[in-house]
């Protein structure tokens, strides 16, 4: 029963994250014009940062704190698929954990160090501007693209791809659609992450950011059908 409240709890967790993420997004898209201005400098993002205000803080913290939904999701999964997959769904598992730290990391520098970068940036002289602007670029790498965006998504990929390659296995009673779905998302991320890189691999990027809510429905869906399907079964034990 301890088992069967995780996945279910694995499953809630991908729902509720899903559903938030599409309201965060949103909200971010229609305010700050996110993530086409992720790209632009900081003489033109931390003005715009600093004019959504502290309702626009507070949906960044928001964002920012979203994926610790990866991990319930990852012990959820491990226990709904381990079976003969015990080994590669323990590795889904933890890297779930670390997308979770990762990304965090990269998405909570907005409501916080760049925030005060914003303020600072708007009452400074062109010169304090420019040192500003330097720190602001060089979170930006570190932070965003190589913790949050490097580690952050090809862990979380990882794990969607050993997570949907289980939901494929000959021995699986899960819809085989969902393998699919899962592994066409896993490529996506993994390809997607490299936006940053190169732009021929934006039109995957952005085809992401709708394909990651959709199989956060699915798998969330499924653990919670997992779940209530073993709790019939451990009803109907004498």
């Amino acid at each position: 029963m301890r088992e069967q409240a995780v996945v279910r709890a694995g499953g809630a967790a991908l729902i509720v994250g899903a559903v938030a993420f599409l309201g965060v997004f949103a909200f971010l898209a229609a305010r700050f014009d996110y993530p086409s201005i992720l790209d632009g400098p900081a003489g033109e993002v931390l003005p715009r940062l600093r004019a959504i205000g502290p309702t626009g803080r507070a949906v960044w913290a928001l964002y920012g704190f979203l994926p610790l939904v990866w991990i319930p999701a990852g012990v959820g999964a491990f226990y709904a698929l381990r079976g003969p997959h015990d080994g590669s769904m323990r590795i889904g598992m933890m890297l779930a954990l670390v997308a979770a730290i990762a990304m965090m990391l990269g998405l909570l520098r907005w409501p916080s160090i760049h925030w005060v970068l914003a303020e600072a940036y708007a009452q400074g002289e062109p010169a304090e501007r420019s040192a500003i602007a330097a720190v602001f670029t060089g979170l930006n790498s570190y932070l965003g693209n190589y913790i949050g965006e490097f580690l952050g998504e090809s862990s979380i990929s990882v794990f969607f791809l050993l997570s949907a390659l289980a939901i494929l296995a000959r021995d699986s009673a899960w819809p085989r659609w969902m393998g699919y779905v899962g592994v066409v998302t896993a490529i996506a991320g993994l390809v997607g992450m490299f936006r940053n890189t190169t732009n021929v691999v934006a039109p995957i990027a952005a085809m992401n950011n709708y394909l990651l809510p959709i199989w956060m429905l699915v798998f969330g869906s499924g653990l919670l059908r997992v779940s209530r399907s073993r709790s019939e079964v451990c009803g109907r034990r004498p």
